[in-house]
């Protein structure tokens, strides 16, 4: 899958991963993804599934959850991203921002926390 931006493609021991196809400057909006929002009630039994891995938590007290469309829910954790999301929960939308110069070529990641930095443990092993 690609865009004249963007390319989903196998990263190893990670599965798949967003890369550049050009250059990304920092502070430049890298997608804007439209979301399908997850009711309250529907995220712990969606959170069983496959979709577990990859939607986001969502709305004001971000109890509901959240599917990115686009290339949205395949960026990959770590703790020293090159980019960040921003949650739009009243336009459903969610939007990934570089947070320095990404190359082409280059993979880019995001924290799952939210912020950038943050080492707070995740759900799974980090490789």
């Amino acid at each position: 899958m690609r865009t004249d931006r963007l390319e989903v493609r196998d990263t190893r021991g990670r599965g798949r991963g967003v890369f550049a196809l050009v250059p990304i400057e920092e502070g430049e909006l890298i997608e804007s993804c439209p979301v399908i929002p997850i009711p309250e009630p529907e995220v712990d039994p969606v959170g069983r599934t496959v979709l577990g891995n990859y939607f986001f938590q969502w709305g004001g007290t971000l109890d509901e959850g959240a599917v990115a469309l686009g290339f949205g829910s395949l960026y990959n954790h770590t703790n020293d991203p090159n980019a960040m999301y921003v949650r739009k929960p009243s336009l459903n939308v969610i939007d990934f921002v570089a947070l320095r110069a990404i190359a082409p070529g280059e993979e880019i990641t995001v924290s799952y926390h939210g912020g950038f930095g943050q080492k707070t443990k995740v759900w799974f092993e980090i490789k």
